[in-house]
């Protein structure tokens, strides 16, 4: 069958709107068995590797799909909690929190899911429940701060292939990136001077971000500009001097040349010149995740502390913070408009929904 069996459909019903979180993805659990498809999914992406398929193909399946996995695991086991995920349990709390806060803000009543770009729960599942709650209309936001076309522009890919399946295809809104949204550089600004009012202020600020390959800037992609554009807004929010806050790219895979400076080599230069303090945050993440709390709090800690340096502080990506969950419940509203009727209520939509059934009865319809 071409299309998805459509939900059963009843005239007089209340359409909804729903609204999807999305997010990268993780493995069900930190063992390499659990790994492998995991990672053959994520890196069988076009957007996410751009090399010719019948190369990658061999190298992906002969090589990294052998080795790759068990590494990964060891990672993962490190940061894994008995709720699982960090980033699956963030992601999911962040919903259930946005629901709610939706619900203080508008009286029509919202449909909230979230979903995995890779792993479970996956994109065309979420969408389907969205379908079966009655949603018509659903807006889906990314949550990625920063547009690549390797991540947001990949989930786009997975929303539209969901929705090729789907014979009644509702109405659809994608928020391409919030890197410059004036709620969200708040929470980062106030998330940072909480830390520092509890802890002190750095010699030195990192903002790390996500690396992505330099050919796409290269070609296009605004990645690498609208990281930079959060960095100095997030600086101008804390009064930082230039000279006090440095903006690296973590993450690279392979061999060819990423965006620079990489964090690594960035802190390891700060050891190197004995600074005494350094704290590192991650404004491309809105929810800790294995780059966050291994990569950058493990591994990058140690390379800075072997090199020479002093102190390390990782502050924590925003996760649940209430001044994040109402910006993201600015976005959403902002990304609704025309969709929210500003007299909605409910009696008003029931008694439309009954002229309605009245009418299709009126004309043979089968209830």
């Amino acid at each position: 069958m071409r299309f998805a069996p459509e939900p059963r459909f009843e005239h007089g019903s209340v359409p909804r709107i729903g609204i999807l979180l999305t997010n990268l993805g993780t493995p069900e659990a930190p063992t390499a068995a659990a790994l492998r498809p995991y990672l053959k999914q994520f890196l069988s992406d076009p957007r996410v590797v751009e090399i010719p398929r019948a190369l990658w193909w061999v190298i992906l399946n002969g090589i990294i799909l052998n080795t790759r996995p068990k590494q990964s695991a060891q990672k993962y086991a490190k940061i894994w909690t008995p709720e699982g995920s960090p980033l699956k349990v963030h992601t999911e709390r962040q919903a259930k929190l946005l629901r709610g806060y939706l619900g203080e803000r508008t009286r029509v009543p919202l449909v909230v899911e979230w979903a995995m770009r890779y792993g479970q729960p996956n994109i065309e599942q979420a969408l389907l429940r969205l379908r079966e709650a009655g949603c018509d209309r659903v807006l889906v936001i990314p949550l990625y701060p920063q547009y690549a076309a390797s991540s947001t522009g990949s989930t786009y890919d997975a929303v539209l292939a969901a929705t090729a399946r789907m014979r009644n295809v509702p109405g659809l809104r994608l928020i391409k990136h919030f890197h410059d949204h004036p709620g969200y550089i708040q929470a980062l600004t106030r998330s940072v001077t909480e830390y520092w009012t509890a802890h002190g202020r750095p010699d030195k600020l990192v903002m790390s971000f996500h690396g992505v390959p330099r050919y796409t800037l290269e070609r296009g992609d605004p990645y690498h500009c609208e990281c930079h554009k959060t960095g100095r807004l997030l600086a101008e929010g804390l009064g930082l001097a230039p000279d006090r806050y440095l903006v690296s790219f973590q993450s690279r895979f392979g061999r060819a040349q990423w965006l620079k400076p990489y964090t690594m080599d960035t802190l390891e230069d700060l050891g190197r010149h004995k600074t005494r303090r350094v704290d590192v945050i991650c404004p491309g993440f809105v929810a800790d995740c294995l780059e966050t709390l291994e990569e950058i709090a493990i591994e990058n800690k140690a390379t800075f502390l072997k090199a020479g340096g002093g102190e390390f502080h990782y502050i924590p990506c925003l996760n649940e913070r209430s001044d994040w969950i109402h910006a993201l419940c600015d976005l959403a509203l902002e990304n609704l408009q025309g969709w929210l009727p500003a007299d909605w209520s409910e009696p008003k939509v029931r008694e439309a929904a009954q002229h309605r059934r009245e009418r299709a009865l009126q004309l043979g319809a089968k209830i």
